[in-house]
């Protein structure tokens, strides 16, 4: 299903860490290159004005190629840079809290961990869900759920809101999880650690528009 408000179909995740060594700003590059249609960038454990700096030169590479940036969690740092949006989880900022500081953002997206959010508040102020894990991951301990393919199929029957699946997202189940019912895919080692990011971006994002 394309949404005229989220046509995006492979979202990037990236912080410093998960490029391993690599320089984050040339994999975005490259992962852009390949076909990543929308930027993520995540850092959890570092400052402010640090996450700014960071945000500030990713936003010069995502602006280049036309892709939106959406800033994780941090709603200082994504409307200094005006970024096209914020994403929050389940224990962050609450999406209507950013509605009301925010007035101009563009894609607000929200993790969907437990059913009962579908029917609450946030997710109807929310551009977009992000069905948070697909597969469980190293990157996310604290997670309560792992949705699995039933769990993106139950989704995709209550909500018509765009979705975005992560955790462990990779080429060997990309088809299977757009075939459940999501409209996007987000990747963070799959194209971080790959030796070739824009191979490896290509290579997931055939796999999607084969799904469709």
């Amino acid at each position: 299903m394309q949404h005229s408000v989220f046509p995006y179909r492979l979202y990037l995740v990236v912080s410093e860490s998960d490029c391993l060594g690599k320089d984050f700003l040339e994999v975005t590059e490259e992962a852009i290159k390949g076909g990543v249609d929308i930027v993520q960038l995540r850092e959890k454990n570092i400052s402010s004005p640090a996450f700014l700096t960071k945000a500030l030169r990713l936003k010069e590479i995502t602006d280049r190629y036309g892709v939106p940036l959406i800033i994780n969690d941090d709603l200082a740092v994504a409307m200094q840079v005006q970024a096209s949006g914020i994403h929050v989880g389940n224990n962050d900022l609450a999406p209507t809290h950013i509605r009301t500081e925010w007035k101009k953002c563009g894609l607000l997206g929200y993790s969907i961990e437990y059913l009962p959010q579908l029917s609450n508040r946030e997710t109807e102020v929310s551009d977009y869900l992000g069905i948070s894990p697909v597969f469980s991951t190293p990157t996310k301990q604290d997670t309560v759920t792992e949705w699995g393919l039933e769990g993106v199929e139950k989704i995709r029957s209550l909500t018509s809101k765009p979705l975005v699946a992560i955790g462990r997202m990779s080429i060997s189940n990309a088809y299977e999880v757009v075939k459940a019912g999501a409209d996007c895919i987000a990747v963070v080692s799959a194209i971080c650690q790959a030796k070739d990011p824009a191979k490896a971006a290509f290579e997931l994002k055939n796999q999607i528009e084969k799904a469709n």
